[in-house]
């Protein structure tokens, strides 16, 4: 929650942030597409002890890249 006497953020600040956000939320993405090529590749090869670790890791990536596109862009919308 923002103190009551800094003013809101400007237009481009907001952009600024949201760029940043944007970013941050690709590169997650990337690491999920290499995080599941290696995944198959490794499966595929008949080993199969990686599945469950990664499929965490993607939850994991999948959780803060829904955490960042929700909560601090609908609270900076404010």
């Amino acid at each position: 929650r923002r103190p009551v006497n800094l003013p809101p953020f400007a237009r481009s600040q907001r952009l600024t942030i949201v760029a940043g956000i944007l970013c941050f939320v690709l590169v997650l993405v990337v690491l999920q597409l290499w995080l599941l090529t290696a995944t198959m590749e490794s499966f595929l090869s008949g080993s199969d002890a990686i599945v469950v670790p990664a499929a965490v890791a993607s939850l994991g990536c999948l959780a803060l890249n829904f955490g960042l596109l929700h909560f601090f862009l609908r609270k900076l919308d404010r």
